[in-house]
């Protein structure tokens, strides 16, 4: 029930953080559409806990999206210079790599996180490795460097601990 609260907080302040909507409609479609997200997606977000919220896990969580948001931007200005190159180097290929990632949650965050990086779409995943479209070299040696999957598994390691 614990899990369940929490989701549905995070959930509906995220929501209103984008939506600023204050009329009372918008205030009902909203917490109703986060109660519903937040009944079949709780385990997934906080995990069973019988000891209460994972802190540190939050805490990495908090620090990992400005984290991406910069990889963001550098990887948009990886693609404008790509794209305004006389040349256009562009070397799109096709990347496997193995992960050593155990929940579901952590493998769909870092599927979600390649996919959200411009110049990189997850192709497939599964158990065990990923399959990933990278429009350059560079791009694909920065996958390959496994930086995106350590933040992810120290986020991971600190739900198992």
């Amino acid at each position: 029930m614990l899990s369940f609260f929490l989701t549905f907080i995070l959930m509906f302040i995220f929501w209103f953080s984008l939506s600023g909507q204050t009329a009372p409609m918008f205030l009902i479609l909203g917490v109703v559409s986060c109660l519903l997200v937040a009944y079949w997606s709780h385990d997934l977000l906080i995990g069973k806990m019988s000891k209460g919220p994972n802190l540190r896990r939050i805490i990495l969580l908090v620090k990992y999206f400005p984290w991406l948001a910069w990889e963001v931007v550098l990887a948009n200005w990886h693609l404008i210079y790509l794209i305004l190159h006389p040349k256009m180097p562009i070397d799109p290929s096709i990347v496997r790599f193995k992960h050593t990632l155990k929940t579901d949650a952590s493998i769909t965050l870092l599927a979600n996180s390649i996919t959200l990086t411009p110049g990189t779409i997850t192709i497939d995943v599964n158990r065990h490795e990923y399959i990933v479209h990278a429009v350059s070299r560079e791009t694909a040696e920065g996958l390959l460097s496994g930086s995106m999957q350590a933040k992810i598994y120290e986020i991971e390691d600190g739900v198992r601990r």
